[in-house]
């Protein structure tokens, strides 16, 4: 068995025979990815109509518009925020029973004033709370416990 050592080009090899595919088939599935369309939602730009509704089907309706600009410098509020609503209405699963009141310990959230009317006692410990959710707590007769702020460090810094 003898080994070949020339091999002609593909286009010469077919050529003269059938409808000029060069094997590939049909005409259109050798040229580029032409027929193919895109991958996922290649050539959609921003604003394209061609692929609209499902756009807005993955997407919804924020899609489309201008949204605003954030400056990189501005920082995002990421504490975690909870109703006094909420606790009042799952205390059970959210605190401990001691005595008359709940003992409630949310660390890494800030308590926000709901609409409901407080009548249990409560001892919340919090990262920090807006002023009108202690007065409620208050005057139910719990309190919301919140960590002190270290004022005097930075003055003792530009001190120096």
């Amino acid at each position: 068995m003898s080994i070949k050592t020339k091999k002609r080009k593909k286009s010469s090899r077919y050529h003269g025979r059938k409808r000029g595919t060069c094997g590939t088939g049909a005409r259109k599935k050798m040229k580029g990815s032409g027929h193919r369309g895109g991958k996922g939602m290649a050539g959609t730009g921003k604003r394209a109509d061609q692929k609209k509704t499902l756009i807005l089907k993955l997407y919804g309706h924020d899609y489309f518009g201008k949204q605003g600009i954030t400056s990189k410098k501005t920082e995002r509020d990421k504490r975690k925020r909870i109703n006094l609503d909420s606790i009042y209405k799952n205390l059970e699963s959210f605190g401990k029973r001691k005595g008359d009141a709940y003992e409630i310990n949310l660390n890494s959230y800030k308590i926000l004033a709901g609409q409901l009317e407080i009548k249990k006692k409560l001892i919340i410990t919090a990262q920090s709370s807006s002023g009108s959710a202690i007065e409620k707590v208050e005057k139910a007769g719990g309190k919301i416990i919140l960590p002190e702020k270290k004022v005097g460090e930075k003055k003792e810094k530009e001190e120096k």
